[in-house]
């Protein structure tokens, strides 16, 4: 069958490999009619998530038809449609019981300590091949399965897999209350679906800061008021827009590949911290490909949290799902201390909120398509993935489809 396969950092391809086998009695083989591109295959592919193991198949976002079932996976038939979470769980230690998900004790073959394990991702979430494929494992599929409920179609369902349950984890780890002012930055897929999200919390008003005009135009069309950083100081306009006071509640959509300012008066202060933006992306990404323009880490890892502590009001709070690796040491902790803020963050747990989401879909509460920009064959994934990690304009959320392999 034809994959995404990881060689290398600024190495993949798309490879013929053996198709994947039962191993456990909790597994399923799905066929896949859906998969997608994600901001945090980028980080793998440019080096600023370290650790992959050369062969992954990478993708965790899928949808698809049940084609074998373990013995033990009991509440599914084969030929039932699906989607899977992105994040791997057993369901039954005392942390799957609880909710946490993304910090399953028996997912993770390294251990109760190694953390989230996930499809496509480094040697230490697994390593589990990832779904950027005709076909897949699924491990634990009793609960790393949902069934896709009549009425909601593939496109739909694919962005239910990892990106809108992130939002929406992140707006409610964000503790939004209603009539909060709440700061997004990045309007990526993810940060507009924390938009979407903090407005069904009841937020009062959202900001959303990006440098990319189409994908504020995304952010504006879902009620949020935009902010170019390469045009105005973010913490200054929000500020400004706040009476002095700072956001509520911010969520940093963003992770490790942020871009500092490069024009307008918020570059000045960034021309003063380069040295520190260097020694960080030195740090979190000692091995760079780049190929071209492509799988250029960002040049500001530190450059949201910083931002976000400036922005906030005191006694604030920040959420974090923006991806940042065990090598990232930079924030300013003293400054948030000061202004007495809660931190919350972490890795998603969409077992938890895929149910709700996919009713909201299904009943047409929401439709996540609104972000959805491109669906490609298989067979142009590699093209598709070097448009996407250079953000080109209207490349926003990118689906792939395995069924359309060019034989």
């Amino acid at each position: 069958m034809k994959a995404v396969v990881f060689h290398g950092i600024g190495d993949i391809r798309l490879d013929d490999v053996a198709e994947p086998k039962l191993k456990e009695p909790t597994d399923a083989i799905i066929r896949l009619t859906a998969s997608a591109i994600c901001g945090t295959d980028l980080h793998m592919i440019r080096g600023t998530m370290a650790g992959m193991k050369p062969g992954t198949i990478l993708g965790h976002e899928g949808v698809g038809v049940i084609e074998e079932l373990g013995e033990d996976v009991r509440n599914f038939n084969v030929g039932d449609r699906v989607v899977i979470c992105s994040t791997i769980a057993c369901g039954n230690c005392s942390y799957c019981r609880a909710g946490y998900y993304s910090q399953c004790n028996d997912a993770n073959p390294n251990g109760p300590a190694a953390g989230t394990a996930f499809f496509g991702g480094p040697e230490m979430t697994g390593p589990f091949d990832g779904m950027q494929a005709e076909k897949a494992r699924i491990p634990f599929a009793a609960v790393t399965m949902v069934k896709v409920p009549e009425g909601v179609t593939d496109d739909q369902a694919i962005l239910v897999s990892d990106i809108f349950p992130t939002g929406y984890f992140g707006a409610e780890m964000a503790e939004i209350k209603p009539g909060d002012t709440v700061a997004v930055f990045g309007c990526g897929p993810v940060g507009l679906f924390a938009i979407v999200s903090a407005k069904l919390l009841g937020a009062g008003r959202v900001f959303a800061i990006d440098s990319h005009e189409d994908r504020l135009a995304l952010a504006r069309a879902q009620g949020a008021e935009v902010i170019n950083f390469e045009e105005e100081d973010p913490v200054e306009t929000l500020k400004r827009f706040t009476g002095g006071i700072g956001v509520d509640r911010i969520i940093d959509a963003v992770g490790v590949d942020a871009q500092h300012a490069h024009h307008g008066p918020a570059a000045r202060k960034a021309k003063a911290d380069k040295p520190e933006f260097k020694r960080e992306v030195e740090q979190v990404a000692p091995k760079q490909k780049p190929d071209g323009g492509n799988w250029v880490p960002g040049d500001g890892p530190s450059q949201v949290a910083q931002w976000a502590v400036q922005a906030l009001a005191k006694a604030g709070t920040l959420s974090i799902i923006g991806v940042y690796p065990q090598t990232m040491n930079a924030f300013p902790l003293g400054e948030a201390m000061n202004k007495n803020l809660t931190l919350r963050m972490g890795n998603c747990n969409h077992r938890k909120y895929i149910p709700k989401l996919l009713e909201l879909v299904r009943s047409g509460a929401v439709d996540p398509t609104a972000i959805l920009s491109h669906v490609k064959s298989m067979a142009s994934a590699i093209d598709a993935y070097r448009n996407f990690d250079l953000r080109k304009p209207g490349w926003v959320k990118v689906e792939l489809e395995p069924g359309a392999m060019i034989q």
